[in-house]
């Protein structure tokens, strides 16, 4: 049950025994039950008159002058439990106040608590959908133990086919996803890598392409982990601890997910812990592939540490790590990849940070951190064949035999300048980011072969060169922005921010303009919107590719004999002055609290990319001088010279329509419905390792999605220990390309489209006092309907089984067991 603090000093008057005044001067804090200040916190006084509102600045400290009377007072904040406090007596002088928040967490018995504040938020102007850990843990997804598959239940994000998850029509690079304010993509790939333990979330918020100026390097917006910490209550609960049986061709254990949490204080009112760790096994069985080599098994381990201690009142130090180990034999394992195409794939990640936070008055805070990030990833085939794509399935052994290592080290700094008035309230911020990336490979491949229907080779690559490199840049970012309220209805967010990094050598300046309007007389309505430019991260994976190897490929007339090679394939940076890539983002939004406190949004996204980096067939345009001479080829034949571009441009427009309704006891329910549109002239990204030829890379981008309805809720019933929880999903089929024997595409790019998904997840949750313990049952069905969503398809014209779709979730029952704790 949330609590609220009061300081001595006030209860005499909050009791009413103060001498009675016209007007005074009410002046507060709120904070979180470790002493953390609370900013952006809304307290409302309802009493005589209309109501008076005041907002906590980012040392949690709020001040309003209050008539004197009898009074309600709400404090509100996303992640928080709503407080309510009814009765209480103001009078005139001075007045101060501590109110105390309970952070957002799963309550065990019945009582009546709010987790959801209002969606009219005035010091918000970017759109931004929070999720706090409850609400992960009670939407019924697949896989619920793994929370890169919980992105999927944001509006605005979508889950493609291979599992990577795109936000507003961005590629996963173009997402900054940070955990507790530091950087966590990949350092090589820019993407959402890392296994979080669901358990471990305090709360995750999605903002779209027009952050704040603290944010840079992510176009499409930014994913912000908070992660779980510890209070003075020792706190435990467990999931999923009995393997689960499931009937694939016989019973298997078909996965065993165990993740547990524990947290509680080092020392009370000092310091305070949270370990949260998860445990995957997963049994993969492929219906399609004979008995004794459908089946591939793999382990996932992670664990999540989070450390407080308030050095003193006003200094706060936060040290946390992050550690995921992988092991998976035979991934890849599919009916079109039979178990000899399959890799065995090992991976690690050690990823620690510290930051300190000093707490001054007048709003001023100064916060500096410091994060470093290690991966390590292997890559063994399971053999030295050629890799065989026939337009049946593949064969042979998969090409790729490789170690790769990659690093980032992040040093952050920021201050919140004391605030002041002038022509409204202004609050400025300004900090830098530098960071130091390196990346390393020792990769060796092999070769790949296309083959007719009578599996007589059309095509073979074969690669050549060394494979074993390394890399580093540096970058550094500064920024500074004004939150401005000009009227108590109105509110500005100006901001710029610079980016620079060694590998270009380029000044980025990155303006921001938003704003926050509430119409007079309309006080549950706002309206928001604004500009952004953002320029992404340079990434080393792109300007690493004339460091690797190069392909020699050689073409084969149907009697067998050469057509045509060897011809080469290279990649080479031959522009040195590239411009950094650019995108302009605009939004405008209205969000309107509804009767029964239900909340509407609907917002409009542009985003225009520019000057994006891609590698483009140089000999298309004869624009370059072919080499007469090269690794010991004379005169050889080019099948392309890729030569870096800054040709990329990209397109993205939608319109989000949401609804989301808190209802008692932590319940809620929310309904999304997205209209976009993706598109790209660089659909592809060539590279080494996908030897595709193309003549026309304009298209849709592969996770396009046109029309998309998303549902998901946890619902009371009759029965007051009993819940119902769901996830409704229909989307139009993502787009696919077709190609040929020799592996070039035919047609347009991705001009075909999988059928159209839905999924129906439905559940039952029961919580049950046994042993003086809380535990909580649930079960039901992922896919209920059964309905085939195929992940997998046969693109090769002139196979029997062209277009011929496999894969997908089809319909299972689940039960999921929790240990909550004591009664």
């Amino acid at each position: 049950m949330p609590k609220a603090g009061l300081s001595p000093a006030v209860v005499l008057c909050l009791l009413g025994l103060c001498p009675t005044l016209v007007a005074s001067h009410f002046t507060g804090k709120v904070s979180s039950e470790t002493g953390t200040p609370i900013s952006g916190a809304r307290i409302t006084f309802r009493g005589p008159g209309d109501p008076l509102k005041a907002t906590s600045d980012p040392t949690g400290s709020f001040a309003a002058e209050i008539p004197a009377g009898v009074y309600e007072v709400t404090v509100e904040r996303e992640g928080y439990f709503l407080l309510k406090r009814s009765g209480i007596t103001v009078n005139g002088g001075d007045n101060e106040v501590i109110f105390t928040l309970a952070r957002v967490r799963e309550v065990i018995e019945s009582v009546d608590v709010d987790a959801n504040p209002s969606a009219v938020d005035m010091d918000r102007t970017s759109p931004q959908v929070s999720l706090s850990g409850t609400d992960l843990l009670n939407v019924p997804y697949p896989s619920t133990n793994t929370l890169r598959n919980a992105f999927r239940i944001i509006p605005g994000m979508v889950e493609d086919g291979r599992g990577g998850v795109h936000l507003h029509g961005g590629a996963e690079e173009q997402t900054l996803y940070t955990l507790d304010g530091f950087q966590i993509n990949d350092p090589l790939s820019g993407k959402f890598e890392s296994r979080v333990s669901v358990e471990g979330v305090q709360s995750l918020e999605a903002t779209g392409g027009r952050p704040a100026a603290e944010f840079g390097k992510g176009s499409s917006g930014v994913l912000a982990l908070r992660s779980r910490s510890g209070d003075d209550k020792l706190r435990y609960s467990a999931t999923n601890f009995v393997p689960g049986l499931e009937h694939n061709k016989g019973w298997i254990i078909g996965g065993w997910t165990p993740r547990a949490n524990l947290s509680g204080p080092w020392k009370r009112g000092r310091a305070w812990f949270s370990d949260s760790m998860d445990l995957q096994f997963t049994n993969t069985v492929v219906p399609e592939l004979p008995r004794g080599a459908d089946r591939t098994a793999s382990w996932r381990w992670s664990n999540l540490l989070n450390n407080q201690i308030n050095l003193t009142p006003s200094s706060i130090l936060t040290i946390g790590s992050l550690v995921n180990f992988w092991y998976a034999p035979r991934t890849g394992l599919t009916a079109l990849n039979p178990r000899e195409t399959t890799v065995d794939r090992r991976s690690r990640q050690y990823f620690t940070y510290l930051r300190t936070q000093k707490y001054f008055t007048r709003g001023a805070v100064l916060e500096v951190g410091y994060a470093n990030n290690r991966t390590f990833a292997r890559e063994i085939p399971q053999g030295e064949e050629l890799y065989v794509v026939t337009p049946f399935l593949r064969r042979g052994n998969n090409y790729i035999d490789a170690v790769r290592q990659a690093g980032r080290d992040q040093w952050l700094a920021s201050m919140f300048f004391p605030s002041f008035t002038f022509l409204g309230g202004h609050q400025f911020k300004g900090g830098i980011d530098l960071d130091r990336l390196s990346y390393g490979q020792d990769v060796r491949r092999t070769g790949i072969e296309f083959a007719d229907v009578n599996f007589n080779p059309v095509r073979r690559t074969v690669f050549r060169g060394n494979g074993a490199f390394g890399s580093t840049n540096f970058e550094a970012s500064s920024f500074i922005q004004d939150s401005w309220r000009v009227k108590p209805n109105l509110q500005l967010e100006l901001g710029m921010r610079s980016d620079w990094d060694r590998l270009l050598r380029n000044w980025n300046f990155s303006p921001r303009l938003g704003f926050a309007w509430m119409p007079r007389g309309l006080e549950h309505t706002k309206i928001s919107g604004g500009f952004a430019r953002i320029f992404d991260a340079t990434s080393l994976r792109v300007f690493t590719r004339p460091l690797d190897q190069y392909s020699v490929s050689t073409y084969f007339s149907p009697d067998g004999s050469m057509a045509r090679g060897p011809a080469l394939a290279l990649y080479r940076i031959d522009n040195t002055r590239l411009a950094s890539p650019r995108y302009h983002n605009w939004n405008l939004a209205v969000e309107q609290q509804l009767p029964r406190q239900i909340q509407l949004r609907a917002n409009v996204t542009r985003r225009r990319g520019s000057r994006g980096f891609t590698y483009i067939n140089a000999l298309q345009c004869d624009c370059i001088d072919i080499p007469r001479e090269f690794d010991g080829y004379v005169n050889p034949l080019f099948d392309a010279i890729y030569s870096l571009s800054g040709a990329r441009k990209d397109r993205y427009s939608a319109l989000e329509i949401t609804l989301r309704q808190p209802i008692r006891q932590q319940h809620e329910w929310l309904f999304s419905y997205t209209r976009s549109r993706a598109r790209s002239n660089a659909v592809v990204d060539q590279s080494i390792d996908e030897p595709l030829l193309i003549d026309d890379n304009a298209g849709a981008l592969p996770w396009d999605a046109p029309n998309r309805w998303l549902s998901w809720g946890y619902l009371p019933t009759p029965w007051r220990k009993w819940s119902i929880a769901y996830l409704a999903e229909y989307r139009t089929g993502f787009p696919f390309s077709v190609q040929d024997n020799n592996g070039q595409l035919a047609g347009a790019v991705n001009s075909l489209r999988f059928p159209a998904f839905f999924e129906l997840n439905l559940f039952l949750e029961r919580r049950i006092p046994l042993y003086k313990q809380w535990w909580g049952v649930r079960f039901g069905f992922n896919n209920i309907t059964n309905h085939k969503n195929p992940n997998v398809v046969n693109n090769v014209i002139g196979s029997p089984e062209f277009l011929h779709y496999y894969g997908g979730q089809s319909r299972a029952f689940n039960v999921r067991v929790r240990w909550l704790g004591k009664q």
